[in-house]
């Protein structure tokens, strides 16, 4: 059969994975060991409903040969196997899974994910291997089919001979070099090492032959021979002491069974007994996978019944504003052909869900006291989801979210907390202010930041589209009201400054107005304010729709424009004010209407408002001059 390319793939695609994605060449071993253990899993699963099936679940097992005259290291499995078509499909695109479609065209595809994704790491063998052979038979089929590649070149699928279910993929190990010892990975001992490192909890054996000595019988010589060895331990590492576990096998687990190549950032290991039994392993990860805020990402953790993986993602267990958490829970309190439906509706899981919400609540708010930088680490990739749950839950999971919650803020560099910001207040002060917008330099230029802290009051900075409205909701942190410094009332002046800027608004209320007038109604009041220290002019709001959510909701592709309540606040001790004053005393309307709407547009671009027409705005001031 004539060699076919890779589709949409490149040597140069190739070459950044095996380069690239892996720090340690090692880890090929671990992938293609999961690979196996989840073909495994496939046909264990199909077991429970399949009669046509065989095997019990110890006859399965996974078998490594390393021939160093040959130079090859096999892994071979007894799973489902793959035909011509699946070898095409998983193995002639790169980063494409195999149980990705296992699920849509299985029989128990709604009530049964499996894992294994050969995905990136069926290819990460390219690292160490010059040729890799795919020899496989599906379960059901007489025929068998052998993939074979090189590289990025392309690839083989011939029909062949294989008598039992299964696939074996032969590796080619590449000759070593000066700068890389690749016979180590020829090395039965070394091999053996890997297996613990990496793969101990695989609950399949990994068995291999060993090289041993004995005694010769009545004879003090020794004579070598060979024994199959199973090298893993087959104690899951979630059923183990916490004590017995290292952190590098927290480590190694995490990395080698949800494919990942960060480090975590916190582990949960906890036995609880009780209205429910169950064991948990979750995982603070550092990092958002690349999909993790899309519509393509699944949430869940994997389930297991008595050791047994029943679903590879569960929602259930696992609330929205937490999805970033990975890990796995094994029950004895479910059964092994439990459907998806049927776990929505049972107690058992909602008991878990709700222990693993609070314990991962008291974990989160650990790392906060304890390890703030691993915390600050933590919010910068996944705050804006703890955002999301506090807004979509409409707040009722106030009480279990709000302390997590960090913030940028005006009186330093450093992010800060609900609770650090009302540890700071001044006595005297009334609210919680905040600042909306997307650009935190802006926000800190903005005219009322510069007033609010002149009266010693720092503000928190929200940037993320969701912030405001999710403020809106919450409404206060612990009877503290959250204030945005462009409302209309900011609550700090005194009785003598309300006096003196009330008398000089009633003295120029037809001044005002007619501002108002000019402006086409584009504000639905104007008004005279102390707040405004140095600068001429700002726009605040009133009603439920404020500035900051008048621009986020008109930047979404769809729906109806709105517009915020407009207050246009004029400083009446800035020369801007008293110029529209001479302007109007002299009855120079024209030069009023053409400050007012000078002064309009400035405030708009100050709050990073769009103007209509922005040379009409240039011609507007140079019609100053």
């Amino acid at each position: 059969m004539a060699k076919k390319a890779f589709k949409s793939e490149s040597k140069r695609v190739l070459d950044m994975m095996i380069n690239s994605i892996y720090t340690h060449k090692e880890v090929f071993l671990r992938e293609l060991i999961s690979n196996a253990s989840d073909a495994e899993d496939k046909l264990y699963f199909r077991s429970l409903t399949d009669d046509s099936v065989k095997m019990n679940r110890e006859d399965f097992k996974i078998e490594i040969k390393a021939d160093k005259e040959s130079r090859t290291l096999t892994i071979s499995d007894n799973g489902i196997g793959m035909g011509q078509k699946e070898l095409e499909q998983n193995l002639g695109t790169i980063a494409k899974s195999g149980s990705a479609d296992f699920v849509m065209n299985n029989e128990l595809s709604d009530d049964v994910d499996i894992i294994g994704k050969f995905g990136v790491g069926f290819y990460s063998a390219f690292m160490v291997a010059d040729r890799i052979t795919v020899i496989s038979k599906a379960f059901g089929s007489d025929e068998a089919w052998k993939w074979m590649s090189e590289g990025a070149d392309g690839y083989t699928v011939t029909e062949c001979e294989k008598d039992s279910v299964g696939t074996d993929i032969i590796l080619k190990i590449k000759e070593s070099t000066e700068n890389e010892d690749y016979d180590r990975f020829l090395d039965c001992y070394r091999i053996k090492e890997l297996v613990k490192q990496y793969s101990d909890y695989v609950h399949y054996p990994i068995v291999m032959e060993m090289d041993k000595a004995r005694k010769k019988e009545d004879s003090d010589e020794y004579e070598s021979y060979k024994e199959l060895e199973t090298l893993n331990s087959l104690t899951p590492l979630w059923r183990k002491n916490k004590k017995d576990v290292t952190d590098e096998e927290y480590k190694n687990f995490y990395q080698s069974k949800f494919r990942s190549y960060d480090d975590p950032l916190a582990v949960i290991h906890q036995k609880a007994e009780g209205t429910a039994n169950y064991t948990a392993l979750l995982y603070v990860p550092s990092q958002a996978d690349y999909n993790y805020y899309s519509k393509d990402f699944e949430k869940g953790l994997q389930l297991y019944s008595r050791g047994v993986l029943i679903m590879d993602k569960c929602p259930d267990l696992i609330p929205d504003c937490f999805s970033f958490m990975k890990g796995l829970v094994d029950t004895e309190d479910l059964t092994l052909n439990v459907s998806r439906e049927t776990l929505q509706h049972d107690r058992q899981v909602s008991v878990i869900r709700n222990a693993l919400q609070s314990r991962i609540k008291r974990e989160l708010a650990d790392m906060l006291k304890n390890r703030r930088e691993d915390y600050v680490k933590f919010f910068n990739a996944f705050g804006l989801q703890l955002k999301y749950g506090l807004y979509q839950s409409f707040g009722q999971d106030k009480e279990l979210l709000e302390d997590l919650l960090m913030f940028h803020h005006a009186a330093d560099d450093d992010m800060i907390t609900l609770q650090e910001y009302l540890d700071k207040m001044p006595e005297d002060q009334k609210y919680i202010y905040y600042a909306s917008g997307d650009d935190l330099p802006k926000l800190a230029s903005l005219p009322q930041t510069d007033t609010v802290r002149k009266k010693g009051y720092d503000i928190i900075f929200v940037t993320e589209q969701v912030d405001e409205f999710m403020l809106s909701i919450l409404h206060d942190y612990k009877e503290k009201e959250y204030r945005s410094i462009t409302s209309g009332d900011l609550g700090f002046e005194n009785d003598e400054e309300l006096e003196t800027v009330k008398n000089e608004q009633n003295e120029r209320k037809e001044l005002l107005d007619f501002v108002k007038e000019a402006l086409n109604n584009e504000v639905s009041e104007v008004r005279l304010s102390g707040n405004l220290s140095d600068h001429p002019v700002s726009l605040t709001s009133s009603g439920p729709i404020s500035i900051g959510m008048e621009k986020v909701l008109n930047s979404m592709p769809t729906g109806e424009k709105v517009k915020a309540d407009r207050i246009l606040q004029l400083n009446n001790t800035h020369h801007a004010f008293k110029a529209l004053c001479e302007a109007w005393d002299a009855d120079d309307k024209d030069r009023v209407k053409l400050l007012s709407e000078i002064l309009y547009d400035e405030a708009q671009l100050i709050e990073g408002l769009p103007l209509a027409n922005p040379t009409a705005f240039v011609d507007k001031i140079s019609n100053l001059f």
